[in-house]
This record gives C-alpha cells, structure tokens and sequence, in this order.
C-alpha cells in the first residue's frame, strides 16, 4: 500500500539537514524518500534514521576537516567507524541507541553500493555494541480490558470515544503496530475474519479479525462525522486528518494514569500483551512470529521469558477478547 500523497508532500517539505558536500547531501536526501515512499518506514522510524544519518555526516565533517564527498565515503576505513562510536560512547550514547545509529548508516551505504556510487562495505564489518537484553511487559488480561473500557467511557465526544476504543482493541486484539493501525486507509476496515497488514519493509501479513475487533472499528465508522471510504484514512483526527500516533499515545497515559497503572502501559503494551496472550493460550512461537510480522524468530521467542506466574493469570482460551462479548 502507497503512502498518501499528501504525507510524502510533508516529508518533502520536512527533510533532516545533511552537512555534506553536494553529492553526498543528494543521496541522503533520496535515500531518506526512499525509506519514505519505497519502505514505508514509520514516521517515528524515519524521523529516527534521518536524525542518525545527519548526526553521523556532522561527524564526519569534523572529523575529516571538510563536509564529506562522495569520494570521502569511497575512502572510509573501519578506524573511521570506531572513531565515529568512540565519539558517540563519550557523549553518553548507550548501546541500544548506538545500534540503531549503526543500522541507518548502514542502509545509507548500502543504498549507496546499489546504485553504484561508491564501493565500499567497511560499514558491514563494524561490530553492533550488544543492547542490554530486554522482555516486553504486557499488561495483564484484565488491565488490558479496563483500558478499552477506560477510554470508552472518556469524558469527550462519542466518536472519539469509539475511536479511541477500536484503535486499542484493534491493538491488543490482532496485534498491529501503532503505525501499521493507523496507516490503515477506509479500504482496509475489515469486514471478514481477517486483514491483510502492511508492516515494517512494505512486507505484507494476513491478520485474524476477532468478532469483537470487528465490531468496535464498526462502531467507530458509524458514529465519525468523516466519510471512510477508499483512499480516505480509516482512523481520522478530531479535525479530519489521518490520526498522529501522539494522540493515541496521549490518550493511553491518560488512561494508565486513572488506572494506576505502570509506565510501560503504552500502546505498543497492548501489541506484547497479544502476543503474551496468545503464547499463555497455547499458539506456537512460529504461527504468533507471522502474526506480529517478526522477521525472526528471536524477537518473538522474548515473550518466552515473561513472567510464568502473569501467564497463569490470563483465560484458557488462545485469546482473551475472543470470549468477549459487546
């Protein structure tokens, strides 16, 4: 599925700023549409891989005495690298953020040898610093459903409120990214037991659709003053644009904190807490890997380790909502 025209318009308008000569500059910028249009990164990931990038071509510039050329990039050695995460260790940088540093420097010069401007793979043969070993924190069965219920009785209009409701139950209910959910267009609302996703590196995945997910996104597209029809956002904002990511993020700190609950109750929880779930009830680590759209296997096998007396808390049932009735 395209990015809308319109977001790309904004992308353009909003590129990072790149210190570099000329040609690199060029690349960079095309390099950053292309995750734009061609990989469909999140904004969130864009905004993340454009800021690494800029970061990392500053250096270069200080580093080299002069803003980096085509020809200096075709020159780096893997002390340049090292000196780059030297650099980046004594500003205070952990390891988890110099990876992701390392992951779109990467892409930059891998998109550079595919093209054929430069032909050097020194990039490759930097070592990841090992990110400190982290398991996701789901929120417990019935956190989860007070949270739906939380912002479904919030004190704003009835649309927002079905909206609200739909979106996080879409979360926990079927797994989605944040990102993935709210690029949803109204061509995509899903009117069978299922929805085809397209995630992370315009990969595609067909998601179950749980009755009761159905018919909270139903209940949401009838009450919206806003038409959903192809092309048009599925999830709008309250003045008619495609719903930011921040709201939603805003409206689940309103709801944990009326709750009590833990920081780490965001809406990306309600995505671990799927999988958390679903693993409890009885799906296998491969089937729950295809429905969260992990390209390993090692990322899903995380949700292993979460804590063997929550699981025992959650139904019998491969998932909760499945029961649910509304």
């Amino acid at each position: 599925m395209a990015r809308p025209a319109a977001q790309i318009e904004k992308i353009e308008e909003r590129l990072p700023f790149f210190l570099a000569a000329a040609d690199v500059k060029q690349a960079a910028e095309a390099w950053y549409l292309w995750l734009a249009k061609e990989k469909r990164y999140s904004r969130h990931t864009l905004r993340g891989y454009g800021q690494d990038l800029s970061g990392y071509l500053s250096f270069l510039s200080e580093h080299l005495g002069e803003p980096a050329g085509m020809n200096d990039l075709q020159r780096l050695r893997l002390a340049d690298f090292r000196a780059y995460l030297s650099h980046r260790r004594n500003d205070g940088v952990g390891a988890t953020s110099l990876a992701r540093n390392l992951s779109a420097i990467r892409s930059f010069f891998r998109r550079l040898q595919k093209d054929g401007r430069i032909d050097n793979a020194v990039a490759n043969l930097v070592r990841t610093p090992k990110r400190p070993h982290s398991v996701p924190k789901p929120l417990a069965v019935q956190a989860a459903q007070q949270v739906i219920e939380t912002v479904d009785e919030a004190d704003t209009l009835p649309w927002l409120q079905a909206r609200d409701a739909a979106i996080l139950t879409l979360l926990w209910g079927a797994g989605l990214r944040l990102g993935e959910a709210l690029g949803l267009n109204g061509e995509n609302m899903p009117k069978g037991d299922s929805l085809t996703v397209t995630g992370k590196g315009n990969k595609q995945r067909l998601v179950p659709i749980l009755p009761v997910v159905r018919e909270a996104i139903a209940q949401y597209v009838k009450l919206c003053p806003y038409a959903v029809s192809a092309g048009t956002p599925l999830f709008y904002g309250a003045r008619g644009k495609r719903l930011d990511p921040a709201i939603v993020q805003k409206t689940m700190r309103n709801a944990r904190r009326a709750l009590n609950l833990p920081e780490t109750a965001t809406p990306h929880a309600l995505r671990h807490s799927f999988a958390t779930h679903l693993l409890a009830g009885g799906g296998d680590l491969r089937t729950i890997q295809e429905l969260l759209g992990h390209a390993s296997l090692a990322t899903t096998q995380r949700y292993t380790e979460v804590d063997a007396e929550a699981l025992l808390r959650v139904y019998d049932s491969a998932h909760p909502r499945a029961r649910a009735v509304s």
